[in-house]
């Protein structure tokens, strides 16, 4: 399979010195806008349309948003956040760090006995574990620390910034709790993916887990983010009242044929899931949809039946691996023609990057539920 076209994204200096622009992570569409973010800072990228909808000029024009100047941030400011997710719903953008632990790399120059210490070098990065709600200025497009927006005011806000992140909730769980202390590449708590959805009952909120991967099955955690009643900058989990967790969580186990969560993205009531390895290699990426997800009235058991396989993605080795998945709508110029959906990737190949400085992402036609 081939994506119908290919999408140059176009980034600034100070991001391309970063590494931003081959480290992407997420993505999520907002009109002419795309957000995005890479896993080696703690900022939000977005960039602009240069013509039409984007897709045949690409996008560029790049803002960056420091998440420090919208919210409190458990660690340094230049530490990054590790976000590995994005979504767009209602006047909110949301963003979520990956809430894992991290491994020391061996290095190619390390002598034996360094590289085993480094090896053996676990590291907890505060600004990873966040879950941010930022609104989003109409008048400029770009969050904001408050806004008001017909008459209310808006607030950005964060959990994870006061002793009180996502892993707090997970530490009595029996089939999470135990890898709480794993690193990610170790098949460890690893949030990758976020998705919203807004219903009768209020805001789903959808993290997807990369890791861990329990007997073949992937774990995707559904949450009901608030404001603080107290606090308008920060976020607390409600209690869903239901089900034998009766908790701030539901978790849901997804059959994505041994694959991990590496995306989220809605489709109507239902979720597209990005899957791909666990670890950190190179293995199948395939795009499921889950079908009926927002309508999800207790914790599941998803079976393949109800996780058809929509798209199977080329990957490279050691390059080209699909990070994020965004929904565009069909192409208006074509009567019928089909949804698509953007593919943004890690570590993009030598043939990815443009003479015209740009770096490109695919775009796919979606079939149709």
């Amino acid at each position: 399979m081939h994506p119908s076209r290919q999408v140059p994204l176009f980034f600034d200096e100070a991001s391309k010195a970063t590494s931003t622009h081959v480290n992407l992570s997420a993505v999520r569409t907002d009109g002419r806008h795309l957000w995005l973010a890479g896993d080696e800072t703690a900022t939000l990228e977005r960039l602009t349309a240069l013509g039409g909808d984007g897709t045949a000029d690409g996008f560029g024009h790049q803002v960056s948003v420091p998440l420090a100047e919208l919210v409190d941030l458990p660690g340094p400011h230049e530490e990054e956040a590790d976000v590995e997710g994005l979504a767009r719903s209602g006047p909110w953008l949301w963003a979520i760090g990956s809430h894992s632990l991290k491994r020391r790399r061996i290095r190619d120059h390390d002598p034996d006995a360094k590289a085993r210490k480094r090896l053996g070098k676990v590291v907890r990065e505060p600004n990873r574990y966040v879950l941010v709600r930022l609104p989003v200025d109409p008048a400029t497009g770009l969050p904001a620390r408050e806004v008001t927006v017909d008459g209310e005011t808006l607030t950005a806000a964060v959990l994870g910034a006061h002793d009180d992140d996502l892993t707090t909730h997970l530490a009595g769980d029996d089939l999470l709790a135990p890898f709480l202390t794993i690193p990610s590449k170790d098949n460890g708590l690893d949030v990758e993916g976020v998705a919203v959805h807004r219903s009768a009952d209020g805001v789903r909120l959808y993290a997807g887990l990369r890791g861990p991967v329990l007997r073949g099955w992937a774990v995707v955690l559904e949450l009901r983010p608030a404001t603080h009643r107290k606090h308008p900058d920060r976020l607390v989990l409600e209690e869903f009242g239901d089900g034998p967790e009766r908790g701030t969580y539901r978790l849901h186990l997804l059959d994505l044929h041994g694959l991990g969560v590496r995306d989220l993205c809605p489709d109507g009531d239902h979720l597209l899931v990005l899957s791909g390895p666990s670890m950190g290699l190179s293995g199948p990426v395939r795009v499921h949809r889950w079908i009926g997800a927002g309508r999800a009235e207790a914790a599941d058991v998803v079976r393949r039946a109800e996780l058809p396989v929509v798209l199977d993605l080329p990957h490279g080795q050691g390059e080209d691996h699909p990070e994020g998945i965004a929904l565009l709508p069909p192409d208006p110029g074509v009567p019928g023609a089909p949804a698509r959906l953007l593919v943004v990737l890690d570590s993009p190949a030598p043939g990815r990057h443009t003479a015209a400085g740009a770096v490109l992402a695919d775009l796919w036609e979606l079939p149709r539920p």
